[in-house]
């Protein structure tokens, strides 16, 4: 019996413990980062934001979630039961297992392998599903033009992404987050080698997870809000919650690649006293400021301009950095060993 526990059982205790320690602190993030987007936007506008629900607001997220968890669940008649229902836990689920590879200092990660950056994009390209089922199984013209929108725009910026990543990993020589974060350590943030690179990342990953000015699928004008109009309730909330837990795991994404993740600005003191985490806390929020921000100032684009900047800006630039950067590394031996 002794065996069994030691064998099969506690080390199954362990995953489901460091899967608690990742998962209820990100719904904790997701539900204070609508708190801190609407007091953020609030401040840029001379407004208060939500101040009466709790001390300056600050029970704001919990009167929302109880609001959806209480409201009854609307399914139109005409729509496909399963997949209507499904849609919205696929997307809610595939923004929690990314977070599996994801280092938060060194030795810190819940699944060390090898390919990381490789499962890091192959669960963020399946977010499109959760998307088209919804538009699909919705029965709605409106919603359905809002998945076909969304799955586009999506596929679209997943290109560019996927490139942009392909510059790193060959100035890293490997697919290990923890590896591309080390890397960092040696020959400085690659924010600075890859500057042009990291600016097209930060707005394909506002492209990516359909935030303004990009949230084209949820133009209230002619679409209703999109993919997602004729959800309600909890279904929603999950939409909801999907949405910025991808936003956390991108901006997570864009601290891994480009900031140095858990490194400091510089390794001396009092900069090394902060442990590593809280630097990649701290780089992640710097991230999500950017997105508030660019919802606070930017328009939104116009469907075809959002196209047009993804295919023919930001893929040729790509591709010419991938070329750059491969010439810059074979011209001075700059490879990993």
């Amino acid at each position: 019996m002794a065996e069994i526990f030691t064998g099969t059982i506690w080390p199954l205790l362990q995953l489901v413990g460091l899967t608690l320690l990742i998962v209820v602190p990100l719904l904790v993030a997701v539900a204070y980062l609508t708190y801190a987007e609407r007091k953020i936007i609030a401040a840029m506008q001379l407004r208060q934001g939500p101040m009466f629900v709790g001390p300056y607001g600050l029970l704001q997220p919990l009167a929302d979630g109880l609001k959806l968890f209480f409201k009854e669940t609307v399914i139109p008649s005409g729509a496909n039961r399963g997949v209507f229902l499904i849609a919205p836990m696929v997307t809610f689920v595939l923004a929690l297992i990314g977070w599996a590879v994801i280092p938060f200092g060194p030795g810190l990660v819940l699944a060390d392998i090898n390919v990381g950056i490789l499962y890091l994009f192959a669960v963020s390209s399946l977010g499109v599903y959760g998307v088209i089922m919804a538009g699909w199984a919705s029965n709605s013209r409106y919603a359905f033009l809002g998945a076909l929108r969304s799955s586009a725009q999506m596929v679209s910026y997943e290109i560019a992404i996927g490139l942009i990543i392909i510059n790193v990993l060959i100035t890293a020589g490997s697919l290990n987050l923890s590896d591309i974060v080390e890397a960092q350590a040696e020959h400085g943030w690659y924010v600075i080698w890859h500057f042009p690179m990291f600016v097209i990342f930060i707005a394909s990953i506002l492209a990516e997870t359909n935030r303004h000015p990009f949230d084209l699928p949820e133009d209230e004008a002619s679409l209703v809000t999109g993919y997602n109009v004729e959800y309600s309730s909890m279904t929603f909330a999950l939409f909801f919650l999907g949405e910025y837990a991808n936003m956390i795991l991108m901006s997570a994404m864009a601290s891994i690649l480009f900031l140095g993740g858990w490194l400091p600005p510089v390794a001396v003191p009092p900069f090394t006293w902060i442990p590593g985490p809280i630097w990649f806390i701290l780089k992640i929020s710097l991230v999500l400021f950017v997105y508030i921000w660019a919802r606070a100032t930017l328009p939104r684009y116009r469907y075809d301009q959002l196209m047009r900047l993804g295919w023919k800006v930001f893929l040729p630039l790509a591709l010419a950095w991938i070329v750059i950067t491969s010439g810059v590394m074979v011209t001075f031996d700059l490879f990993p060993d």
